[in-house]
């Protein structure tokens, strides 16, 4: 399979492009310079703004599906409008190239996950630092789940850089999560197996260990 990933230069993304070539995918990342995509080995580089539709469908020539990691910058007093404003870019894009899978990363927070991070998370981090970080996300699943597509939206707990530990507990069911941290590469891992497995399609997971 052929997938184009958006956000790849960053650190889940490039774990999304490692998984992807392990399992035999061909990639194309999307980079916004192709002097920042260092170590994207084996990918096929194409340089411009994930918001842009003309450039998103140069990307999409020969692919059969799309992974989407795309995040922004901890924002506590400026709107944030790139995740929602890049997807429904996408979303066109797809639909015209006739790509039908894909498979987003949002994050615990968004959507009816909201309230199940944790006392610090829910009642500090999110309404001082991620409010208007995860208002966009909101708006991004919102653009997701109104589309046509084959799609997962893939909400992780927290990220972090440790090793995987090779497997995962996806649920819808939110009531015995309270925040959680996950490694990177355990998401990514999921995430790519996402392409061509059903059991989440249309639906939003939301990862943990």
């Amino acid at each position: 399979m052929k997938v184009l990933v958006l956000g790849a230069t960053g650190g889940t993304g490039r774990e999304i492009l490692r998984e992807a070539t392990a399992q035999g995918h061909s990639v194309v990342a999307l980079v916004r310079s192709k002097a920042k995509a260092e170590g994207l080995a084996g990918a096929e580089l194409v340089e411009g703004d994930a918001r842009d539709e003309a450039v998103l469908s140069r990307a999409l020539v020969g692919c059969d599906a799309v992974i989407s990691s795309l995040g922004t910058p901890v924002s506590p007093f400026k709107e944030v409008t790139l995740l929602s404003t890049a997807t429904r870019a996408l979303v066109r894009a797809m639909d015209g190239g006739k790509v039908r899978r894909l498979v987003c990363i949002t994050g615990l927070g968004a959507g009816d996950s909201r309230g199940h991070g944790g006392l610090a998370f829910d009642m500090l981090v999110m309404p001082l630092f991620l409010r208007k970080v995860y208002a966009d996300k909101d708006r991004q699943e919102a653009v997701v789940r109104a589309s046509d597509l084959d799609w997962v939206l893939v909400r992780p707990v927290v990220l972090n850089d440790k090793p995987a530990k090779g497997s995962v507990r996806a649920q819808t069911d939110l009531s015995d999560i309270h925040g959680g941290s996950i490694a990177r590469a355990d998401v990514a891992k999921f995430v790519v197996q996402q392409l061509t497995d059903d059991t989440w399609l249309r639906r939003a997971p939301l990862i943990a260990w």
